[in-house]
This record gives structure tokens, sequence and C-alpha cells, in this order.
């Protein structure tokens, strides 16, 4: 039996309707006023035919950054910020315990991406994705031009596709339950 090719697996994900998308922006200096990163983000969400389905702004403390994931029901969460290898830099600890199911390609890609940009600097970002309770989570860095790049590069063009395996994956799980 032949496994059908990857474009395939992309022409079914189209067919579903818009991902609900949550953005999450971990900082102790911005307002809503001058979080252009959650700013940017809902509106290429929308631009890109998906739905903004919440938004938060929070304190880098890892209660905080537990909460604002716990909160979130949206199938896929895009947190910003919080990434780096300082101490206040929590949100990659929080959020590196949770995670069920890692996708490494994407810090790797990200990273790869980033040393064009920032060079060597790019090895101190802990930008990471993977499956947390069903919905698939993003973490970046708080700088625009990182969050663009992911945005740009790697999120916006397998969204549908990665929300559309997740889904699978948990409609396959509650599947073998109901057995």
């Amino acid at each position: 039996m032949s496994t059908p090719s990857s474009d395939h697996h992309h022409r079914l994900a189209d067919r579903h309707g818009p991902v609900p998308v949550a953005v999450v922006t971990v900082s102790d200096s911005r307002t809503p006023d001058t979080d252009t990163n959650g700013a940017w983000l809902r509106e290429q969400i929308e631009a890109a035919g998906h739905t903004p389905a919440g938004y938060l702004l929070i304190r880098d403390e890892p209660l905080e950054v537990e909460r604002a994931l716990d909160a979130s029901r949206a199938r896929v969460v895009i947190f910003n910020g919080g990434t780096g290898i300082a101490p206040r830099d929590t949100t990659f600890d929080v959020l590196s315990r949770r995670i069920e199911r890692p996708i490494p390609g994407f810090g790797e890609l990200f990273r790869m991406l980033s040393w064009e940009q920032v060079g060597a600097a790019a090895m101190l970002s802990r930008a990471t994705a993977g499956v947390v309770d069903g919905r698939v989570v993003f973490s970046l860095p708080g700088s625009h031009a990182a969050v663009r790049l992911a945005w740009e590069r790697l999120i916006a063009p397998e969204l549908r596709h990665i929300a559309w395996l997740v889904e699978e994956q948990g409609s396959h799980r509650d599947t073998e339950a109901q057995r």
C-alpha cells in the first residue's frame, strides 16, 4: 500500500477551515500599547485566513506562562518572548516541561535562519515547538525580527498542515479510547 504524498496531505489540510490561533506575549516591559509583536501576529493570523483566538500579555514568570498555556483552548498557541538564556527568561523552561511531542525541527530551522540575520547570537535562542494537550505550541524570541522570521518562513507556510496533523492525532486517540 502506498503512502499519500506530502502534497496530498497539504491539499487535505487546506480543505479544513481556518485554524484558531492564540498569541501570548511574554514581557516584563511591554504594555498592550507597545506590544508590536502581539498586534503584528494577530494581523498576520487574520490576513492568512485564520482565526485570532485570544491574546494575552503576561510577565515572564513561570506561573503566568503556565496559566497562559492552560487558559488557551486554541488549536495553535504562539508565545513570543522569554526564550533567551538570561535568568528572567523562563518561557522555554515552563513549556519544555509540558511538551508531549517535541517538534525539534522548528527550533533547529529557526536558529539556522536566524544565523543569517544575527550571526552567532542565534545559538542563544531557545525557540521551540511541540504538542501540548492536543494543541501546537510555538515559542519564539521577543524581537520583532525573530517573530517575523518564524511566522513568515516556518509557521505560516505549515500552519494548516500541522494543525490538521494534530487534529488527526487527537481523533485517532479518541477512536482508540472508545474501543
